[in-house]
C-alpha cells in the first residue's frame, strides 16, 4: 500500500500500471485550484483521458447488491427431476468434463446425478445470474487468486465466493454473516477483521480474501481434503466431524453428505456446479460482458484525517457510488482518523494523482466542512464497545435507535432483521455512538420535563408539531427534514425524552 508521503503508488497488489498511466506524479498534467480559507475550491483538475471509468463494471456489480440465489437452488434443486431442464449437455459428456477437472484440481470431483442436477439448474433457471457472475468476476478474481496462492490454497477456491455472496461485498445473511466471504462476527475476529461503527473489515476485499485463505488452509490442516474444508467452511468442524462419526467413519464428502446439515449438503454441489459452469462457460454459448478495468488497477492511499465519501467525490470528481464499490468496508461513507489506526483509500489510478498531489489542500478543506457541521459525526465505537441489549415492553426500533444514537436500518443489519418487529426479551447486538446515562432525571411519567423558560407557539401552524400516541423525538425529527432531536429539545425546553400525547413542540427556532 502507499504512503500518501510518496509521490509513487506502488500499491504492492497492483499488477503494474497500464501502459499510458503517469508512473509518477509529475508525469500527470496536474493543476490545482489553491485552497484557502476564504475560497472555495473548485474540481481539482488531472488527466481527464488518462483512464475512461467503465461504467460497464459499476453496472454490473451494482447488479448483485442482493446475496446469491445460487446456493438456496443447489439446496431446493436436490430432490428435483432432471427431466425439469432442457440443455444441451449429455450425462456421458458431462462425465468426460467432470473428470477433466478432477485431474487438474484437488478436489475429488466426480459425477452423481444430484450434482448433475445443480450443473443443468444453473445453465437453465439461473443462467442470467452466471453471466452477471462471470462479468463481476473479472474485478475479483485476480486478486483472489493472488492471496489463495500465497496462502497455498487452490485457486478454484476463488469460486466460493460466488456461492457466498454472488462476489456483493457488501452482502450480509440473516444471521448477520457479512462480505464477499461471509465472516460472522466470531470468526472475522479471530482473523484479524475489525468492526467498528464506521468500519468493517469482513466487506474490505482485500482484509476479507486474506483471512478466508487462512481459514481455509487451517480447515484443511484439521481434515487434510478440501471437499472436507469446504463443508468445515459452512457449517463448522464441529458438524463435519458429527457427520463422520455418524457415517461410520467414512472421510469421502459423498459419503457423510447424508450427515450433514440439509444446506451443507448442497453447499458442495453449489461449489462444484459453480466451478463447471465457469470452467465451460463458453462451451455452454455464456457471454460475459468484458469489463476494461480490473481490480488491480486501483491503488490505495493511507488516510491521515477524517473525510467523507461526499468530500472526495466532489474534490476529485469521481461519485460516490465508485467510492463505495471500491471502498465497501466504510459502513457510513466516512472513513475515520483514530491513533493507532491505518485507514485507506482506494481510488482508480485516474484519481490517485489528485488525491496524492493536493492532499494538504484536501485535508484542510474536510477539516473546515466537519468542523461547521452543526451535528457532530459520532463517535468512533469499537467492536470491543459493543453491547447486547435485552427488548424490554415498550421498546421499538426507533426508540431503541434513539438511546443508542445508531439508527433503525444499523441495528436491523447488525442483527440480521428483515422487519421491524420486536419481541420482549428479544437480544440484539448494538455498537453505540454515545454513551447511556445510567440514571435518569426524574421527571412526572409520560411528561417531558421542561426548563422554567415558558416556550411560545408559532403562529404559523406549520411550525408546531402536536404529539401524537406512539410519536417520539427521533420520530417527529424524521419527519420534518433538517430538524434533529437536540433542535426539538433546545427549541421546545425539554431535558427529557419522554412526550405526552397532545403536547406542543415549536419547529423552529422562532415565536411567530
Amino acid at each position: 500500500m502507499t504512503s500518501v508521503g510518496n509521490a509513487q503508488t506502488n500499491d504492492s497488489i497492483a499488477g503494474g500500471l497500464p501502459e499510458t498511466a503517469p508512473k509518477t506524479i509529475t508525469d500527470a498534467a496536474v493543476t490545482i485550484s489553491p485552497l484557502t480559507e476564504k475560497t472555495k475550491p473548485k474540481t481539482l483538475q488531472d488527466r481527464l483521458d488518462a483512464y475512461a471509468y467503465d461504467s460497464l463494471w459499476l453496472a454490473e456489480l451494482n447488479a448483485n447488491r442482493l446475496i446469491s440465489e445460487i446456493f438456496a437452488q443447489a439446496v431446493n434443486d436436490t430432490t428435483n427431476n432432471l427431466n425439469n431442464y432442457v440443455v444441451d449437455l449429455p450425462t456421458d459428456t458431462l462425465k468426460a468434463r467432470l473428470a477433466a477437472l478432477d485431474e487438474k484440481t484437488p478436489f475429488k470431483i466426480a459425477y452423481n446425478p444430484s450434482l448433475e442436477l445443480v450443473i443443468k439448474s444453473f445453465l437453465t433457471r439461473k443462467r442470467g445470474l452466471m453471466e452477471r457472475m462471470l462479468t463481476a468476476s473479472q474485478f475479483y478474481f485476480p486478486l483472489f487468486e493472488q492471496e489463495m496462492d500465497a496462502q497455498d490454497v487452490p485457486l478454484e477456491m476463488k469460486y466460493l465466493a460466488i456461492v457466498e455472496s454472488a462476489l456483493n461485498p457488501k452482502a450480509r445473511s440473516r444471521v448477520g454473516a457479512t462480505g464477499l466471504w461471509q465472516f460472522m462476527f466470531a470468526t472475522g475476529k479471530m482473523y484479524g477483521l475489525d468492526v467498528s461503527s464506521y468500519v468493517d473489515e469482513r466487506s474490505d476485499p482485500i482484509a476479507s480474501t486474506k483471512a478466508a485463505a487462512k481459514y481455509l488452509k487451517k480447515l484443511h490442516g484439521i481434515f487434510d481434503d478440501w471437499d472436507l474444508a469446504l463443508a468445515a467452511y459452512n457449517s463448522g468442524p464441529g458438524n463435519v466431524n458429527k457427520a463422520i462419526r455418524r457415517s461410520g467413519g467414512y472421510t469421502n464428502y459423498w459419503n457423510i453428505r447424508r450427515n450433514l446439515p440439509r444446506e451443507t449438503a448442497g453447499y458442495v454441489p453449489a461449489f462444484l456446479a459453480t466451478m463447471y459452469v465457469f470452467e465451460y462457460a463458453a462451451e455452454h454459448g455464456l457471454k460475459p460482458k468484458t469489463a476494461e478495468r480490473a481490480y488491480f488497477e486501483t491503488d490505495t492511499v493511507h488516510v491521515k484525517g477524517m473525510i467523507t465519501f461526499e468530500q472526495i467525490s466532489k474534490l476529485l470528481d469521481i461519485s460516490v457510488e465508485e467510492l463505495e464499490l471500491l471502498n465497501p468496508q466504510y459502513k457510513l461513507n466516512i472513513i475515520p482518523q483514530v491513533k493507532g489506526e491505518d485507514y485507506v483509500l482506494r481510488l482508480p489510478y485516474k484519481h490517485m494523482g489528485k488525491f496524492v498531489t493536493n492532499e494538504t489542500q484536501i485535508y484542510a478543506q474536510a477539516k473546515k466542512e466537519l468542523d461547521s457541521i452543526e451535528k457532530p459525526l459520532p463517535q468512533l465505537v469499537t467492536s470491543s464497545d459493543r453491547i447486547r441489549y435485552r427488548v424490554r415492553s415498550g421498546d421499538y426500533l426507533g426508540k431503541i435507535a434513539e438511546r443508542y444514537g445508531v439508527g433503525v436500518s444499523q441495528i436491523k443489519g447488525w442483527n440480521g432483521l428483515r422487519g421491524n418487529n420486536l419481541r420482549v426479551g428479544q437480544r440484539l447486538t448494538i455498537y453505540p455512538r454515545k454513551a447511556v446515562a445510567t440514571t435518569e432525571t426524574k421527571a412526572t411519567p409520560n411528561q417531558p420535563k421542561r426548563s422554567n423558560v415558558p416556550v411560545k407557539m408559532p403562529k404559523d401552524p406549520s411550525k408546531v408539531h402536536v404529539v401524537q400516541s406512539g410519536d417520539s423525538l427521533w420520530t417527529i425529527s424524521r419527519k420534518y427534514p433538517g430538524v434533529t432531536i437536540d433542535n426539538l429539545k433546545k427549541w421546545n425546553g425539554l431535558s427529557s425524552n419522554n412526550l405526552k400525547p397532545g403536547t406542543k413542540l415549536r419547529l423552529c427556532n422562532c415565536s411567530s
